[in-house]
């Protein structure tokens, strides 16, 4: 896999891009546009227009992760850009020397075969279901996050959205679960809140969003302890985070020994991403006495997993 997966990229934020006329457009004026032979539907244009570009900067390696590196910085070359990237219509020709609709558009789907992450754009989710929506709203920013929101809202009923989007709360990943508790807890008023509250009760899944919104009447069982720290903990690892803010969300103040302890009963919590969670652990943790809990826990949870089957 190259360098630029999922465990080192962090959640891009959405990107803004204007319609696929537009687009077309600008591929029918870049200056190497001839290359092309600029024929059929805009659609049909940006298609082999993006293969052109996926083929000329397969050539150069050079090229392609000069782009990439543009996409993620937002930060314009300093020198003229090279000719390739300019004729292809991906950087402007003039200073500021910065990605073109063309160039953001080109990135986004290099970075997307590349890493499998899909950045999403500003106002295509309107008609998506509430996962996909869920998803897609991991890595907005509060103000874009409001923005898409308010798009899929309408032609909804408020009341039927709350209930759309708190049925697959617990289907989603722990990151679209924690968007998906903000959502109904502060951003759908009423009918928000009581969509939330009537999830409270469910085992595991009611204890997270409890520990989200901050219900001091409903703790996690012994048994939902585990389940609720790794989900918190895979939430923060989804969005890309600092392993030592995974490493602190687990540990929450804890000593050493009393961390060792901790980590010790995560096998047991049956989360799909309790395993994740414990290379964190392994992998990065400073003390050795919590690394070797996290390595004897993910052999306990390898050994269950096997018992289950």
């Amino acid at each position: 896999m190259s360098s630029y997966d999922d465990y080192t990229l962090p959640l891009q934020p959405p990107v803004r891009l204007p319609d696929e006329a537009t687009l077309a457009a600008a591929v029918r004026a870049a200056p190497l546009a001839a290359e092309l032979k600029p024929e059929g539907d805009d659609a049909a244009v940006l298609a082999a227009w993006t293969q052109h570009c996926r083929e000329r900067l397969a050539a150069d390696e050079g090229l392609l992760l000069e782009l990439i590196r543009m996409y993620l910085s937002r930060e314009p070359l300093k020198e003229a850009a090279p000719e390739t990237l300019t004729g292809l219509g991906l950087v402007r020709q003039e200073e500021p020397y910065t990605l073109s609709w063309l160039g953001l558009w080109a990135a986004r789907l290099i970075i997307a075969e590349t890493t499998g992450q899909d950045i999403p754009v500003m106002g295509s989710f309107a008609d998506a279901d509430a996962a996909t929506l869920l998803h897609a709203l991991r890595s907005y920013p509060r103000t874009e996050r409001a923005e898409e929101l308010e798009g899929w809202l309408k032609g909804r009923e408020r009341a039927a959205a709350a209930f759309e989007i708190a049925s697959v709360i617990g289907e989603v990943s722990p990151l679209s679960r924690a968007v998906g508790v903000e959502l109904l807890a502060s951003s759908l008023g009423d009918e928000g809140r009581l969509a939330v509250s009537g999830l409270i009760g469910e085992p595991r899944l009611g204890a997270v969003i409890a520990a989200r919104i901050g219900r001091e009447d409903r703790r996690p069982a012994p048994e939902e302890l585990a389940w609720v720290l790794v989900d918190m903990a895979a939430a923060l690892l989804e969005f890309g985070g600092e392993t030592g803010e995974v490493i602190e969300s687990v540990a929450m103040g804890m000593d050493a020994e009393e961390q060792a302890g901790t980590i010790a009963i995560l096998a047991f919590g049956d989360h799909p991403w309790t395993a994740g969670v414990l290379r964190v652990f392994i992998d990065h943790h400073p003390d050795e006495r919590v690394a070797s809990a996290a390595r004897k826990a993910l052999r306990r949870l390898h050994g269950l997993a096997d018992l289950r089957a």
